[in-house]
């Protein structure tokens, strides 16, 4: 498929909705082997340590990111086992930037949980998360591969990056849409890019097929976090583990927010800046912040820029051997994409 228009559509599996299933199913074996991991290496004699990330890790995630390193391999018939501490890796790099947005952002619920700086703190969050990144980089020094250790360290380096760049845009509703793209194609697609590579890497596959696989997992990320960003406004708590319009309440300036604010009048401008400000951020705020981008087509047009990454992504897997793998990464693009409706 080729997409050549914001309204691209992402694979339809003949009407039926989209699932993680196969890509579970796939990888399950492995990911047992990645779960023994994670849960050998974050244990320490310090029991906080333990406890904290053992909150967060066994807080209800998909484990997507270790799924997709698994789901890569698969598709080249690697029939190693490196990857396993590998895509161990990568759930912690994720784990401690969970545990760093958090403390940042101030949140206090993740996946319908108390987030771990309600229940331990600030001060033993950033911690941890420094501990899980130390393991990270234990496991990729363990791996023996520089390629490996060069791919997971750019990409952390990246995330932390978007992270200070989400920061520093934070309440400006000026922020420019090709800027916010920059910002979350770092603090979210770099990892699921770095994850899908890692997998041509060890399975020793060569240039092209490292790059059509980071590929594909960037454009994943994007497509991810647009869509993330769509929901934050029409789902729920009991959907999405965290209450409607918490980025609206936080002062985020994403996508539809952007697209809103440049396509409004001089009152629909002047709203989002109170908004974005925090000086207008209530229940009856949210509905009005609603109402605008339902008027002026921002969260249709999110979901058709995530819909346009997602058939990039769809894209970059022709490459790759014609197999249930690929098969599964496939709907995997579209499950990320269906989670709006």
């Amino acid at each position: 498929m080729t997409a050549t228009t914001p309204g691209a559509q992402v694979l339809p599996f003949r009407g039926a909705k989209p699932s993680l299933a196969p890509l579970m199913a796939l990888v399950a074996p492995g990911l047992n082997a990645v779960n023994r991991v994670i849960l050998d290496r974050m244990q320490s004699e310090v029991a906080l340590i333990p406890e904290l990330a053992g909150h967060l890790i066994a807080g209800g995630g998909k484990r997507l990111r270790p799924m997709l390193t698994l789901g890569s391999a698969a598709a080249l018939d690697y029939a190693g086992d490196r990857h396993h501490r590998l895509a161990a890796a990568v759930e912690f790099i994720h784990t401690a930037t969970l545990l760093h947005d958090d403390v940042v952002d101030g949140s206090d619920l993740r996946r319908g949980r108390a987030t771990a700086n309600v229940i331990w703190g600030n001060g033993a969050s950033v911690l941890v998360g420094d501990f899980l990144f130390s393991r990270a980089f234990e496991l990729m020094v363990e791996d023996g591969s520089l390629k490996v250790l060069k791919i997971l360290s750019r990409a952390s380096a990246v995330i932390a990056e978007g992270e200070v760049a989400q920061l520093t845009a934070q309440r400006v509703v000026e922020t420019t849409e090709e800027r916010y793209l920059a910002i979350i194609a770092a603090k979210t697609a770099a990892l699921f890019a770095a994850a899908c590579q890692i997998a041509a890497v060890v399975a020793e596959r060569g240039p092209a097929i490292e790059d059509a696989l980071a590929a594909y997992g960037r454009n994943l990320g994007i497509a991810f976090q647009l869509v993330d960003d769509a929901i934050d406004y029409v789902s729920d708590s009991a959907t999405m583990g965290k209450d409607r319009g918490d980025d609206f309440r936080d002062g985020k300036v994403t996508l539809p927010v952007i697209l809103a604010h440049a396509r409004g009048d001089a009152a629909a401008r002047r709203f989002w800046a109170r908004a974005m400000r925090g000086e207008a951020n209530g229940p009856d705020a949210l509905a009005e912040a609603i109402a605008r981008l339902d008027e002026t087509g921002a969260i249709a047009d999110t979901l058709a820029r995530a819909r346009l990454y997602g058939s990039r992504a769809l894209d970059a897997l022709a490459i790759l051997p014609d197999n249930p793998a690929r098969a599964a990464l496939a709907e995997t693009v579209a499950f990320a994409i269906d989670r709006a409706h």
